[in-house]
């Protein structure tokens, strides 16, 4: 009996106790499952996460072996191999130094119709319009070989005292001839071209004038090429740029042909300072600019009571347009009074004397057009025009006088390797008086210059 109380006491707690039971093993299960639900996210998470690692490795992958496909050959660029990029230089103090330049030799052979220039002349080593012979007997073709081109520059660039600090000292040897000769040394001495100090947006120093593009220059083998139709003068300044703009106060010197003709005179008298200014504008199609100057003209003989003042003024714009991919046309025109010496080389002189001694500033117009042509890849040419025009007054500066000149070039260049150019070029030029007597020169440049 005691038994089976104890039975169906056991069994009624039994009964009590299954609810509770079968909510903790439905608890259990639901945890399991939820459980196995985080793991099953999990697991496809870390499958995402290695797709992902293995697509990134497959693109790192085909951009090495991008990389290290070989690239393709460009053409070099027109600018002169002593202008390309270098290495970073090395440092010094506060400034990173750089050396460059380049070798180059001239072989050329020359026939002039007005008779041959002197031993020494500079027109036997590149083209000066107002040094061309008229009315002399023409000789045999004359060759010259010379290596007088050859250029160093050493450049320094840092931070000093917050503001950006430059400088740039350049050398050749191309119009100082030098003690020795073509018997035994061909000697030639170091001539200053630029010597300058550049401080955020100020420079000072020696450096192409304010008034030049030197960017349309249009490459030749000779020393300038477009001579008479171009802008060219490098000297002391004091210029401040900022953006497309610059305006500078440059060394004056005015020249001046003698009443009735004669020799130039360099007269060395002017109080004032060249002004000149240009602005510039780039584009992708190609860049263009326009330059101005203003100078005092200025001559004073105190033998002969002579003090005399003029005014000279000009304008400049130049432009280089890309066509096609690589090919690129270059021009230049340039007009205005009393600015001879800025162009083409000093081929007119500033102004005149008149019979009262006063000075006449002397009209010009020049300018040259160009058209560069890649070939193919270190193979590239250039066709050259260039001239000028002297409005002279022949009543005071006479009949010999120049009156115009003109050049055509045309030459083939190759750049086997980086920094090595080998090239050949053929040019004609003449130059007229006023008085109808003329002379031409013909002329084959053979060349190799090495940029380091």
């Amino acid at each position: 009996m005691g038994s089976c109380r104890l039975f169906g006491g056991v069994a009624a707690a039994a009964l009590l106790l299954a609810p509770g039971a079968a909510l903790a093993q439905d608890a259990s299960a639901a945890l399991e499952a939820r459980i196995a639900q985080l793991e099953a996210e999990l697991n496809s998470l870390k499958s995402e996460v290695a797709a992902a690692r293995t697509q990134q490795a497959s693109q790192a992958q085909d951009i090495v072996r991008l990389e290290a496909r070989p690239a393709p050959v460009s053409t070099p660029a027109p600018t002169p191999v002593s202008d390309a990029p270098r290495e970073e230089g090395f440092r010094i103090g506060d400034h990173t130094v750089k050396f460059g330049g380049f070798i180059k030799t001239d072989f050329m052979a020359s026939k002039y119709s007005g008779g041959d220039p002197a031993n020494g002349d500079p027109l036997r080593d590149y083209h000066l319009p107002g040094s061309i012979p008229v009315g002399g007997d023409s000789e045999d073709v004359a060759t010259d070989f010379n290596a007088r081109q050859t250029r160093f520059w050493l450049t320094t660039d840092g931070v000093v005292g917050g503001r950006k600090v430059g400088t740039r000292l350049e050398m050749d040897f191309q119009t100082l001839p030098g003690s020795g000769d073509q018997r035994t040394t061909s000697g030639a001495n170091p001539a200053l071209r630029r010597a300058f100090v550049t401080i955020d947006e100020w420079l000072i120093g020696q450096e192409w004038t304010n008034f030049q593009n030197t960017a349309v220059l249009p490459e030749s083998a000779d020393f300038v090429g477009a001579a008479e139709g171009t802008v060219f003068a490098r000297q002391a300044q004091v210029r401040y740029t900022r953006g497309p703009f610059s305006i500078a106060l440059e060394n004056p010197e005015t020249t001046v042909t003698p009443f009735g003709g004669g020799a130039r005179i360099v007269a060395d008298d002017n109080s004032l300072p060249d002004l000149t200014a240009r602005y510039g504008l780039s584009r992708p199609w190609g860049d263009m600019q326009l330059s101005g100057l203003v100078r005092q003209l200025k001559y004073q003989n105190p033998a002969t009571n002579v003090d005399s003042t003029a005014v000279g003024w000009g304008l400049s714009a130049s432009a280089r347009f890309k066509v096609g991919a690589q090919d690129d046309v270059r021009l230049m025109v340039t007009g205005g009074e009393g600015i001879g010496r800025y162009v083409g080389l000093n081929f007119s002189n500033d102004a005149v004397l008149d019979a009262a001694g006063d000075l006449e500033a002397i009209g010009v117009v020049a300018g040259f057009a160009a058209y560069r042509h890649v070939w193919a890849p270190g193979w590239r040419s250039s066709l050259i025009w260039s001239a000028q025009r002297v409005d002279n007054d022949v009543l005071l500066t006479g009949t010999g006088a120049n009156r115009s000149a003109q050049s055509l070039h045309a030459n083939l260049i190759w750049s086997p390797v980086t920094a090595f150019d080998v090239g050949a070029e053929v040019m004609f030029a003449d130059r007229k008086l006023e008085s109808g007597l003329d002379g031409d020169m013909t002329r084959l440049i053979l060349f190799a210059k090495y940029g380091f």
